[in-house]
């Protein structure tokens, strides 16, 4: 209850500070200072029917603070807590994968990579708790891998947030709710003309329905200053920081909850959790030449501190200090891009050429050891990694008649690995480097607009690499590549204003595969796959006030051989209304739905599908103030209360005083009603 004393006093001094803020800046005696707020609204140019861009407007009313939420609006993704408890990495699903924490969907925000190489607990580590939502302008959304710029962990495809230069309208926000969670963000922009600025500063805590408390606590800053030197240029530097740490309830037996042993809410190991910091820095620069051409240079820097205390089969390997494990990563991560963007008219055809070459370095050291309560009981692996990547690449537009767009390219990549063992009393450990290279090829032609429809088909080859340690070891190809192919439309039948269709078949061939290993809580490398699915999908606005956004994706996928991949969802779907009433008050709906999905590869296991409906209220209050406004907002997540699985997996595990190890279904309990209420003051 201290601590969550200490976060009433922080939602407290966030207050107060915003109007010290406020007051500061607004001086009764000086003259007022307007500044123009110029708005362009188009449609941005795609290259594929599953490109989108999702603006903030879409995902603003939910004020829970969970970035991976904002997830579920793109058509197919599903994101889902991984083991009782808000502090990891979520689950992500996306196009037949299981993309784990997100070995096969790159993320990034200001075009900065997210996903972490070699990670102790899983490849392509993905933990989005760094991002404040609000700070958000919009989301880059591109399924495949058909555009040279993305290269590592494109596989099913990349989503990028870009953060906003600044805001027209200071935020200091207060929220609370039940499971003793609290919220509170400040977000300004001190200054918004030569140089914009924007800073804000979030704290969270909940404890979450388990019986064991989460004790759920982040902190999140993040400062950024946009100016334009010379006038023709741009420069961008951001920073970010964050620290968090909790306790989680693990993935609990099925057998345990319907023998009526434990509760759905219950834990068999309550000492797991963990804590984790990041702190980044990047700089975004580009100058335009007169003569149409863009030169762009951007870097970033990042430090990252984990440990996470799991328990995945209990007591199935230890009967008597059971099967804990600490995994830990400390790693330093430094690159950036550098290239040319030059419009060029040739045979009179407009086109674009773009040359550019990105390089990435993650100096690691990853560890991985028994625990029990938290305390070692030793060291498994003690390994520093050091792994570099080099990617040219260079995109080509050109439109040769109206109807007729082309665009496409090639990426080569370079990888080197580096791994040495620094544990002389563990067994023999993967230790060596070794190098790899893949050339990638892009091809994307759109067709239209016809009757203000598009068509377009793709095809392009991406790739997600491997954990170092098993690229030196020589268990697998570094590199495992993957054909994308695609064919989709997109209309807006009823005028530009009017609500956009989508639909889109596509088909994906992997080599090699990534499978979650239960009982050592890593992943193992499998064969071939292949995928081949539909996505349809419609949003926009119906009629005067209400506004839709819904989608459908089937997926089939699984190994050559004809077995399943397991945890990859069958059917997916997602459905929201917006209604904007008069009087200030917006409402939001939203369903997301979740498939069957087979546990293990003859299908004999299958995890149950699911439902949840979320409401979001916003009102904006008609209270007079001498400066700025207030709005209250109310969100209730699982509004009906289902009872709902979130991570899902098969494999075997032993209780305490048991026999044997039992194979069963183990699962994380989706959260059940859960209601969220505050206050916004903007000024």
């Amino acid at each position: 209850m201290r601590q969550c004393a200490g976060w009433v006093g922080m939602g407290s001094l966030v207050l107060c500070l915003g109007m010290v803020l406020s007051a500061q800046a607004h001086d009764p005696d000086a003259p007022d200072l307007e500044v123009l707020e110029i708005q362009v609204e188009a449609d941005r140019p795609v290259a594929a029917s599953s490109q989108q861009f999702i603006p903030d407007k879409e995902y603003l009313m939910q004020p829970q603070g969970r970035p991976a939420q904002v997830l579920r609006l793109i058509p197919g993704f599903v994101a889902v807590e991984h083991s009782g408890g808000a502090g990891k990495a979520d689950q992500y699903f996306l196009r037949g994968f299981d993309a784990d924490h997100g070995t096969d969907v790159a993320f990034f925000t200001d075009g900065m990579p997210i996903n972490l190489r070699s990670h102790a607990h899983g490849q392509g580590y993905t933990d989005l708790n760094f991002i404040i939502p609000e700070t958000i302008e919009g989301v880059d959304v591109f399924k495949g891998a058909y555009l040279p710029e993305y290269g590592d962990f494109a596989t099913a495809g990349a989503v990028n947030f870009r953060t906003r230069d600044m805001v027209k309208e200071g935020v200091v926000q207060s929220a609370g709710g039940q499971f003793n969670t609290q919220r509170h963000l400040l977000m300004f922009s001190p200054t918004k003309d030569k140089v914009r600025t924007l800073f804000a500063a979030e704290g969270y805590y909940t404890d979450g329905p388990f019986l064991n408390d989460n004790r759920y606590l982040r902190g999140n800053l993040l400062g950024k200053a946009t100016m334009n030197p010379l006038g023709r240029d741009e420069l961008v530097i951001t920073g970010t920081f964050q620290k968090s740490q909790w306790n989680g309830s693990g993935e609990i037996p099925l057998r345990a909850v319907h023998d009526g042993s434990l509760d759905r809410f219950g834990s068999i190991d309550p000492s797991e959790g963990g804590k984790t910091l990041r702190s980044t820095g990047r700089l975004n620069y580009h100058y335009d030449r007169p003569a149409g051409g863009r030169f762009f240079a951007n870097a970033y820097a990042q430090y990252y501190r984990f440990d996470l205390f799991t328990n995945f089969t209990f007591f199935l390997n230890d009967p008597v200090n059971g099967d804990g494990f600490q995994q830990s990563d400390r790693r330093v991560i430094y690159g950036g891009d550098v290239g040319y963007k030059q419009l060029v008219r040739f045979f009179d055809m407009d086109g674009a050429a773009t040359v550019g070459v990105q390089a990435r370095v993650d100096d690691i050291h990853a560890r991985l050891g028994p625990q029990v309560k938290r305390a070692p009981l030793g060291t498994t692996v003690d390994s520093t990694i050091f792994e570099a990547s080099y990617g040219p690449f260079l995109k080509l537009e050109l439109q040769p008649m109206p109807w007729l767009r082309l665009a496409g390219g090639v990426r080569t990549e370079v990888f080197t690995f580096d791994v040495r063992n620094r544990c002389t009393t563990c067994s023999e450990q993967p230790a060596g480097n070794t190098s790899s290279g893949l050339v990638l090829p892009k091809m994307n032609v759109i067709l239209g607009p016809w009757f203000r429809t598009e068509f377009f088909a793709n095809y392009g080859e991406g790739y997600h690499s491997n954990d170092a340690r098993s690229a030196v070891a020589q268990a697998a190809s570094p590199l495992a590549r993957a054909k994308n192919y695609e064919v989709g439309l997109r209309s807006k039948p009823w005028g530009p204003e009017g609500v956009e269709l989508t639909a889109t078949l596509w088909a994906l061939d992997l080599k090699q595969e990534l499978v979650f290993v239960g009982d050592e809580g890593t992943t193992e490398i499998r064969g071939a796959s292949r995928r081949r699915g539909m996505e349809v999908a419609a949003r926009g606005q119906v009629w005067g006030p209400l506004y839709f956004n819904g989608s459908v994706t089937w997926t089939k996928a699984e190994f050559t051989n004809g077995d399943a991949i397991p945890l990859a969802p069958e059917v997916t779907a997602y459905g929201a209304l917006l209604l904007r009433w008069p009087e200030g008050l917006t409402s939001q709906i939203q369903a997301t739905y979740l498939g069957v999905r087979p546990l293990i590869e003859d299908r004999s296991a299958k995890a149950p599908s699911w439902t949840t409906f979320d409401l979001s209220e916003r009102y904006q209050l008609p209270v007079k103030l001498s400066h700025g406004r207030l709005e209250a907002f109310l969100f209730v997540q699982n509004l009906f209360n289902t009872k709902w699985e979130q991570a899902t997996f098969f494999f075997d595990s032993r209780l305490r005083n048991g026999a044997a190890g039992i194979a069963d279904t183990h699962f994380v309990p989706g959260s059940p009603r859960f209601v969220m209420g505050g206050l916004a003051w903007y000024f």
